[in-house]
C-alpha cells in the first residue's frame, strides 16, 4: 500500500511538473552574437552610470542562459535563411533555402505545428515580411531572394498576424517578370492590411487576420534604425504590442505562438556600425519587455525564448589596449547610412564645393569629433585625407556592405569612432561564433546546456506540447 501511495505521488508530481507553455514568444536577434549582447551591456554601463561593467538588458536576466552553434548543412558559416530554417524547423539545410531541406522538400515549421495545434500564430520583424528569417517560418522556397514567391506563401500558411516594414517585390517574380500584385491575394485570403500603428488600432477590432506594415511611402525593406527613429515611426515594440493584442482578441483561450525578429542588428553589423547595432539590441530588448509584461500576468503558461540566427562581423570588444571607451558612441547621432545620406545632400547642395571647415563642423555635430571627442593627429589625418580624395580630387568610391552603400567620408568617420571606442571587426559578414540563448517561463528548464540551433524549436515544441 505504501509503495502504491509513493507511486501515485510520483505520478502526480511529474504531471504537475510537466506543464504546458500556452503562450510562446520566440525572439530572434538577427546577427546578435554573444559580443553584440555583451558590448551593448558594457556600453549601457559606461553611458548610464559612468562605470566599468555591465548594465544588464532585461533578457540577459532571464533565469536560463546558454549558447548555441549555428553552422548550416553545407557551410561552417551559415546565412540567415539556413539559420532561420534551422530555428523554425529543427533541421539543417543549405545556405539560401527557405523552409526546405537539402533536397528542396518542404519542412514543417514550429509555427505550422502551433497552428495545427489550434494556436493563434504571429510572425513579426523589423525588416521586410518576406525577408529570410520571418519567411523561414511560413514559406517554402528554394532561394531566399524569391521575394514574390515567398509572399505568395504567406496566405497559404494562413497565420493570424504578420508584421514588418513591407514587401520587397510585391509585383515582380523571381525571374524579374511582372506579376499580379500580392495585396489583392492577401485581401482575398481574408487579411486586413494596416499601414502604421494608428491604422492597426483603427482596424484591428473588425479584422479576422491582420498584416501590419509601415505607412504608405515608407521604406518597404526595413523600419528605421532605432538611432535614426523619428516620432511617428513604427517600432518593434509597437509591433509586439499589436501582435499580443491581436492574438489574444476575442478572449482567445487556446494560446498563441509569436516569433519576433530584431532584423537590423544584422544590418548594423554588416556595416560595422557599432552605435547602430548596440541601439538595435536595446530596441529588441524593449520589444521583449512588452512580452515580459504579458509573462508577468501569465507566468505559469508563458515561455519566452531569446536567441539569434548567427553572429556578424566577428566583433571584438578591445583593439589591443586593456580597456574600452564605449561611451563615445553616444555622440554618434545617426546610423552610418543616414550620415552618408546627409553627406551626399551636402555634396549636391554645394555642387561638390564643400570646404574642410564645413565638413569638420558637420562631423563635430553628427559624430562629436573635436567637440566632445578629442582626435589624435592620425585620426584627423584619416578624415582629412578622405576629404581631399573625395571632395577635392572628386575620387568618390562608396563603401558597400550587404544592405548599405556609404559615402567614403561616412565610412571613415565610422572607422574613427570605432577606433576611439576600441572596437574591432573581423569582417563585414557572418561568422561561426556561438549565439546566446535565454529563456524564462514554462519549459525554460529545457534550455540548460550548450545546444545546436536545431534543438531550440524542438524544445519549444516540447514545452508547448505541439506534438
Amino acid at each position: 500500500m505504501k509503495r502504491l501511495v509513493y507511486l501515485l505521488c510520483f505520478v502526480f508530481i511529474t504531471a504537475v511538473a510537466q506543464g504546458q507553455a500556452k503562450y510562446v514568444f520566440y525572439f530572434i536577434g538577427d546577427g546578435m552574437g554573444v559580443n553584440q549582447v555583451n558590448g551593448t551591456e558594457m556600453y549601457r554601463a559606461e553611458l548610464q552610470n559612468g562605470r566599468i561593467g555591465v548594465e544588464p538588458l532585461l533578457f540577459t536576466q532571464f533565469p536560463v542562459g546558454t549558447v548555441a552553434s549555428t553552422f548550416s548543412a553545407k557551410n561552417s558559416v551559415t546565412d540567415s535563411s539556413a539559420a532561420g530554417t534551422a530555428l523554425a524547423t529543427g533541421s539543417k539545410t543549405y545556405n539560401g533555402a527557405i523552409g526546405m531541406d537539402e533536397q528542396q522538400i518542404p519542412l514543417q515549421t514550429i509555427a505550422e505545428m502551433a497552428k495545427k495545434a489550434g494556436k493563434k500564430v504571429g510572425i513579426a520583424t523589423s525588416v521586410s515580411v518576406d525577408h529570410a528569417t520571418p519567411a523561414a517560418f511560413y514559406a517554402h522556397q528554394p532561394r531566399r531572394n524569391m521575394y514574390y514567391e515567398i509572399a505568395t506563401d504567406l496566405p497559404k500558411a494562413g497565420f493570424d498576424f504578420y508584421a514588418g516594414a513591407g514587401f520587397l517585390k510585391p509585383t515582380t517574380s523571381a525571374d524579374n517578370k511582372e506579376a499580379p500584385s500580392i495585396f489583392p491575394m492577401f485581401e482575398e485570403a481574408g487579411y486586413t492590411l494596416a499601414r502604421g500603428y494608428d491604422d492597426y488600432k483603427a482596424k484591428s477590432d473588425q479584422a479576422q487576420k491582420m498584416i501590419l506594415i509601415q505607412k504608405e511611402g515608407a521604406d518597404a525593406s526595413c523600419l528605421p534604425y532605432a538611432i535614426d527613429r523619428k516620432e511617428g515611426d513604427l517600432t518593434l515594440a509597437q509591433i509586439t504590442e499589436s501582435a499580443i493584442d491581436f492574438l489574444t482578441k476575442d478572449k482567445n483561450k487556446k494560446g498563441f505562438f509569436l516569433m519576433v525578429e530584431g532584423g537590423k542588428i544584422d544590418w548594423g553589423c554588416h556595416s560595422n556600425d557599432a552605435a547602430a547595432a548596440f541601439n538595435e539590441v536595446i530596441d529588441l530588448d524593449n520589444a521583449i519587455r512588452v512580452a515580459y509584461e504579458f509573462y508577468k500576468k501569465h507566468p505559469k503558461e508563458t515561455l519566452i525564448v531569446v536567441t539569434a540566427d548567427h553572429e556578424i562581423g566577428g566583433i571584438v570588444l578591445g583593439n589591443g589596449k586593456y580597456e574600452l571607451n564605449l561611451k563615445v558612441l553616444q555622440y554618434q547621432k545617426n546610423s552610418a547610412d543616414i550620415l552618408s545620406n546627409q553627406i551626399s545632400a551636402m555634396r549636391r547642395n554645394k555642387n561638390n564645393k564643400v570646404l574642410w571647415n564645413e565638413m569638420k563642423a558637420f562631423l563635430s555635430e553628427k559624430m562629436g569629433f573635436w567637440k566632445e571627442i578629442p582626435l589624435t593627429w592620425e585620426q584627423e589625418k584619416k578624415l582629412r585625407d578622405e576629404f581631399e580624395n573625395s571632395f577635392v580630387k572628386n575620387k568618390v568610391v562608396f563603401e558597400e556592405s550587404l544592405y548599405s552603400k556609404n559615402e567614403p567620408m561616412a565610412a571613415r568617420a565610422k572607422e574613427v569612432i570605432n577606433e576611439i571606442a576600441m572596437i574591432s571587426w573581423a569582417s563585414g559578414n557572418h561568422s561561426a561564433g556561438y549565439v546566446p540563448v535565454f529563456a524564462i517561463g514554462e519549459g525554460s528548464q529545457l534550455f540548460h546546456e550548450k545546444i545546436d540551433n536545431t534543438e531550440i524549436p524542438k524544445r519549444i515544441a516540447k514545452a508547448a506540447k505541439y506534438k
